[in-house]
């Protein structure tokens, strides 16, 4: 029996819970945002800790990492595949906050990898900061929900994606209590674009102007009106991305309906170049070239479809 097996629940991803939950955290605002980053650090220590004793060595990688200088987390929790929202860039100070939403099979372990939320966030502030060298710009890479496995059903139904969208809401409001006059964009990849369409209606009174879907299996809506937010709504989908022979239907439950990327959306359709379903974000692809300008909300700038 492993070392992990002999000490704890298996989870729902078949090892043991051995990680402890992060201790309470100040609510998140403008004074208490340092505290904020200093709690969740100790969070990560102590989760680091946790993982050499019991051996876990993908994860005492990851952690690690996570504890690099210049780094900082909003929120962490190390239970199960793990939570991780991390800031890049002055927070406080930004004029325009994207925030990264990532789709299914991403955990702590994968984390920092370039094809999914921590690397691909990092290749999207550099590109921001390339194309427009004097904006103040925030990026949050937010793992902030249980990204299901794309082998599970729960990557077929909008259950996940309920939860997660609960969770962004909470994150949106947070974001605007520490910086009150940031206008802010969503960027939603794959499953991703689920929890967006799920969250998008509660934003009324929060300043998101622009929300970016992209290789998107669907919304569960049949148009971008129907999403029912006054954000401008941009669509793209890689030629080499396979999500575009998913079947774009919706019954009893599964499945996520109109392809957002399809002219009948009704979404304004961004030139996602000719990479692959996690390539997006690829640093020097035009997908990518295309997203920073609409987190920059240079929407003039951005390649059509």
């Amino acid at each position: 029996m492993s070392v992990l097996a002999a000490t704890g629940a298996v989870t729902a991803a078949g090892h043991a819970e051995v990680y402890a939950p992060p201790a309470a955290a100040p609510a998140l605002s403008a004074p208490a945002l340092g505290a904020r980053y200093e709690t969740t650090g100790r969070d990560i220590a102590r989760a680091l800790a946790t993982a050499r004793r019991v051996h876990d060595e993908g994860r005492a990688r990851a952690l690690a990492s996570f504890l690099a200088p210049g780094r900082r987390f909003l929120s962490f929790d190390p239970r199960g595949d793990g939570i991780a929202v991390e800031v890049l860039g002055d927070l406080e100070h930004a004029d325009r906050v994207a925030v990264v939403v990532p789709g299914a099979d991403n955990s702590l372990g994968n984390y920092d990898s370039p094809k999914f939320v921590g690397g691909g966030s990092r290749a999207l502030y550099r590109q921001a900061r390339a194309s427009a060298p004097g904006a103040r710009i925030a990026v949050i890479a937010w793992l902030g929900y249980d990204s299901p496995s794309t082998l599970s059903t729960g990557a077929l139904t909008a259950g996940h994606a309920e939860k997660g969208a609960r969770g962004l809401e909470g994150l949106l409001a947070g974001l605007h209590r520490v910086n009150g006059k940031a206008r802010f964009a969503l960027l939603c990849h794959s499953y991703g674009s689920v929890v967006c369409g799920k969250a998008v209606p509660r934003f009324a009174p929060l300043p998101v102007d622009e929300v970016a879907l992209f290789g998107s299996p669907g919304t569960t809506v049949r148009h971008a009106s129907d999403l029912g937010t006054p954000a401008r709504v941009w669509a793209g989908r890689a030629k080499g991305d396979w999500i575009q022979y998913v079947p774009h239907v919706r019954f009893t439950g599964v499945g996520f309906g109109a392809d957002p990327a399809a002219p009948g959306f009704g979404a304004l359709r961004f030139d996602a170049g000719t990479g692959p379903h996690s390539g997006y974000l690829k640093p020097g692809s035009l997908a990518l070239c295309n997203l920073a300008l609409i987190a920059l909300g240079r929407d003039a700038e951005v390649t059509r479809a």
